[in-house]
Formats: structure tokens, C-alpha cells, sequence
């Protein structure tokens, strides 16, 4: 889909191209790509060339012209999507952006576009657009942050009482799940601001005359923030290792729990079977076969033997 803004009154997409600042390219096929090139003179990037890894392939100047690129995800709370590359080629004319999933920050700056009446500069578009970005990551580490409270308090406060030592496994694996979640959450989200790190400086810094002081100023200020945001996402995966080997030395310790248990009920077995053994022996010499309180003689000796045992574990705190 093609959309450009501002959008003149009642004409196509394709007819604005000349006289539009931002060209929105979403899913784009090779007729509108086409009719974005012809109008901007541009080469615009495939989809195979935005998804390479390489920083020289990320950022780059062309004849006064900037290419730059970076993952994003358009629905970073789920795990169910994929990343898709993002690409931006800016000029003093016109900024064209080329993206393969909707997202909520280029609908809000379009919103606006569509208001101005064609007063923002290219640039100004893209400094709005890279700021969406960051409020929208900002938005989404708080998000994880106040889960990550509720799972912390669920670990120190539910799972680590006394009484659920014997906690569900289903309990167990919820927590689990969880902050694994929240984990490859805040992993797509530090790819996506990993990429804002590397444009917004490079866009900042260069060297072209079009790019007026405020705007510059501004791009400093939302790296700025991209710093602070960076920090507390690291603070965020520091806690969610932190949480997760809690979580996993608490099942430890429920195994634990259970082997104590299993041992302590194999030890106590031991002796009245022991005793049983003994007098289940059928030899003609044993002394005990002519005992009139013989058989109750040794029951209570199978009882005695499974009882001290226990006592003794109690003494010692092991149970």
C-alpha cells in the first residue's frame, strides 16, 4: 500500500508522489516501488537488502541522499510475530519509508500528517516518527517492568512460603513461561532500539546542509533517552535472570524436598523389614518358634524398629 502525506485534495497516491514530503510504502509491490522511483529518483532498498545485518548496509549516504534501516516488530507485546526490516530514505525532499507491518507509531505521525496541511519538512516527519518509536519502546519496557513486579512478588511471596513447598508443577511452569516471555520481549524490544541507536546518531551527525539545527538538537535529545532507555531495558534482563534462577532454585529445592521425603521413607522401611526377614526365616533351631508371645513379640519389634527411626529424624530436623 501506498500512501503519501500530505495528500492533496481527492487525488490518487500515485499522482501525490511528486508533491508529497513522506512516502509510506506498507508491503509494497513492484507497481507502486516502481511509481516511487520513477517520482523521487530514488533506488529503493528490497526487502532482503533492508533485513542485512551489516552496519554499512544499515546506514548509509548515497549522492546526498541517507539509506538507513533496522528491525522492528509490530506487535512486540506477543511472541507470535516476526521482526520485519524497517527502511527510511531520507533527502531534503522527501522521506520514504518502506515497512512490512503496520505499526502504531507511523499511524499517530501520519494522524498528524494528515492535519498540517504539508508544513513538515521530511525531516521533521522523521524525527516524529523515530520519537513514536522510542515513546512506543518506552511504553512497552513499562509494560514488562510492572509484570516482572507481579511475577517477583508471586515468586518471594507465594512460592517461597513454607506451605508451598509442595507447590503445583502447573504453578511452577506458569511462572516459568512468564518471565521467559518477558524475557523475548524485552529481547525484541532491545533490537528494535539497538537500531534506533545506530540511525538516530548517524542521522544527527552528518554532515548535509538540509538538516536544520533544531532538528539536530532534537535527534541528540531522543538519543539521549535512547541511552536512559537502554540502561533501564539492561536492568530489566538483569532482573529477569535474576527471577528465573530464583524460580528454578525453588523447583530445585522442591526435588530436593522430595528426595528428603522418598530417602527418609526408604531408611525408615529398612529396619522392620530387617526384622521381618529375620523371623520370617524358617529354620527348625530358632528359639522364638516355641515362644508363646513370639508373633506379638515381634510385631511390636517391626513396630519399634519403624518408629525410632522417625523419632530419630525428627530429633535431628530433618523432617
Amino acid at each position: 500500500m501506498l500512501t503519501a502525506y500530505p495528500k492533496p485534495n481527492g487525488t490518487e497516491a500515485t499522482s501525490a508522489v511528486p508533491v508529497a514530503s513522506w512516502i509510506d510504502l506498507l508491503s509494497p509491490t513492484s507497481e507502486e516501488r516502481a511509481c516511487v522511483e520513477t517520482g523521487t529518483g530514488f533506488h529503493l532498498p528490497s526487502r532482503e537488502e533492508l533485513s542485512e545485518v551489516e552496519l554499512s548496509s544499515r546506514i548509509a549516504e548515497r549522492n546526498g541522499v541517507l539509506y538507513l534501516s533496522m528491525p522492528i516488530v509490530a506487535q512486540m507485546s506477543g511472541l507470535d510475530q516476526s521482526s520485519s526490516p524497517l527502511g527510511f530514505v531520507l533527502s531534503k525532499e522527501w522521506l520514504v519509508t518502506i515497512r512490512y507491518a503496520p505499526l502504531r507509531s507511523f499511524d499517530a505521525v501520519a494522524e498528524k500528517r494528515s492535519r498540517d496541511d504539508g508544513h513538515s519538512s521530511s525531516v521533521d516527519t522523521f524525527a516524529a516518527l523515530v520519537d513514536g518509536m522510542l515513546e512506543m519502546s518506552a511504553d512497552l519496557i513499562e509494560q514488562i517492568a510492572t509484570e516482572l513486579d507481579g511475577v517477583s512478588r508471586a515468586v518471594f511471596s507465594g512460592l517461597g512460603k513454607k506451605n508451598h513447598v509442595t507447590q503445583s508443577n502447573d504453578e511452577l511452569r506458569r511462572v516459568l513461561v512468564s518471565i521467559g516471555n518477558a524475557g523475548a520481549r524485552l529481547s525484541r524490544i532491545r533490537d528494535g532500539v539497538l537500531g534506533l541507536q545506530r540511525v538516530v546518531p548517524y542521522v544527527a551527525g552528518t554532515g548535509q546542509d538540509w538538516i536544520p539545527a533544531r532538528i539536530r538538537v532534537r535527534l541528540k535529545t531522543i538519543q539521549a533517552d535512547l541511552s536512559s532507555l537502554t540502561e533501564y531495558e539492561a536492568h530489566l534482563s538483569d532482573k529477569v535472570q535474576f527471577l528465573l534462577d530464583a524460580v528454578l532454585g525453588f523447583i530445585n529445592t522442591k526435588q530436593n524436598d522430595i528426595f528428603q521425603v522418598l530417602t527418609v521413607i526408604s531408611i525408615v522401611g529398612i529396619p522392620p523389614t530387617l526384622v521381618a526377614s529375620i523371623y520370617g526365616m524358617n529354620f527348625k533351631s530358632m528359639p522364638e518358634l516355641n515362644w508363646a508371645w513370639g508373633y506379638p513379640y515381634a510385631l511390636v519389634l517391626i513396630v519399634l524398629s519403624a518408629i525410632l527411626p522417625i523419632l530419630w529424624f525428627k530429633w535431628r530436623k530433618w523432617v
